[in-house]
């Protein structure tokens, strides 16, 4: 081959490996309006919030389908024997087959997740981690959710092509809503998301719960940085472990009953001393924790302590103290990085140092 042809094919296959995130400027618009509603009902339901965006960027067209036109049905959702609302016919593997529609798109991105949440074919996925959309694409491919053997690979690009990890981590806590790395492009206009009010009611006339409903929600104590993080009803998985979020005034050995576990067992798993009623609520895991998390480096927010860490991220007390040079009543600087699968280069500041 001449060596002319050979480089062209070089630069060929660098520029294919270089091009930008492929967006649109309806998803763009689709993501910024629907972004708050996605969020809400993971804390509700705790579906990622980027496997709800994906999903609803992909069955919706964006917003521009036929058939969300004329039935709001974001998801593509059918009637089944057990939908008693209102229905239109479209075309779709079959003609004029019956889905779901819906006052509100609000309306739609609840049944949605109810869709999933009582769905026996769907109960595999609520054992992943949430952050872990990968495991969320190629498990609701696998139960059935969509015929197209691509759904998986499509879902996986949605998200990164349009960033919609951030919103799943948003929502777990794990990164702050001013943190969000907005999305723009020529030719999108702003828009005004479909907000969520505190009270449960989307402006665009649908539900959203974005508390109560059997929802855990961890807030930071006196002295720190209110956290307001909700967390799924039930079991769900942090770290590919199992663990539920338990409130204040619980009984630990309540807890150890339900769950068919010994109490010092359960005490084990949580790196806590002998203790029955939690003082404040907290996650609690139902296995022994991972020695590594699933994330490189967590960066400790306000009022953080390690024992804090070690729970949001599913890892064992002592192997976080050892990874990072730090004692068990050691108090890292908030924006300190705290390495969760390779030993830190040096200790991060502690509170105490700038005591001194």
């Amino acid at each position: 081959m001449p060596i002319k042809n050979i480089a062209a094919g070089l630069l060929l296959m660098v520029a294919v490996k270089q091009l930008p995130a492929q967006m649109s400027v309806n998803g763009v618009i689709y993501v910024n309006t629907y972004k708050e509603i996605a969020m809400a009902e993971m804390q509700r339901s705790g579906i990622p919030a980027a496997i709800i965006l994906a999903q609803g960027l992909h069955e919706s067209e964006a917003g521009t389908s036929e058939l969300v036109k004329q039935s709001n049905n974001h998801f593509g959702i059918k009637c089944k024997d057990d939908w008693k609302g209102p229905v239109v016919y479209h075309d779709d593997d079959a003609r004029q087959e019956c889905f779901r529609s819906y006052a509100t798109a609000a309306d739609s991105y609840r049944d949605h997740s109810d869709f999933l949440r009582r769905g026996t074919r769907y109960a595999f996925l609520f054992q992943l981690d949430p952050t872990d959309y990968e495991g969320w694409s190629y498990g609701l491919r696998k139960a059935g959710y969509a015929t197209n053997i691509r759904y998986s690979q499509i879902l996986i690009k949605l998200i990164k092509d349009y960033n919609l990890q951030q919103y799943t981590l948003i929502a777990m806590g794990k990164m702050k809503p001013s943190e969000e790395v907005v999305l723009t492009m020529p030719g999108a206009p702003i828009v005004k998301p479909v907000e969520v009010a505190a009270g449960g009611t989307a402006s665009g006339g649908g539900t959203v719960s974005t508390g109560g409903g059997g929802l855990g929600r961890a807030a930071g104590g006196a002295g720190t940085e209110v956290t307001d993080v909700a967390y799924p009803e039930g079991e769900f998985a942090i770290n590919r472990t199992k663990v539920v979020y338990v409130q204040a005034g619980t009984s630990l050995l309540a807890v150890a009953n339900r769950y068919d576990l010994s109490l010092p067992r359960l005490l084990e798993f949580n790196d806590m001393r002998e203790q029955d009623v939690l003082v404040k609520g907290q996650l609690i895991f139902l296995q022994r924790k991972r020695r590594t998390g699933s994330i490189e480096i967590h960066v400790v927010r306000d009022g953080e302590s390690v024992y804090d860490i070690c729970q949001a991220e599913g890892i064992r007390l002592q192997d976080l103290l050892e990874l990072n040079q730090l004692s068990s009543d050691s108090k890292p600087v908030a924006g300190e990085r705290i390495y969760l699968q390779r030993s830190a280069p040096s200790r991060p500041r502690l509170v105490t140092d700038s005591q001194r």
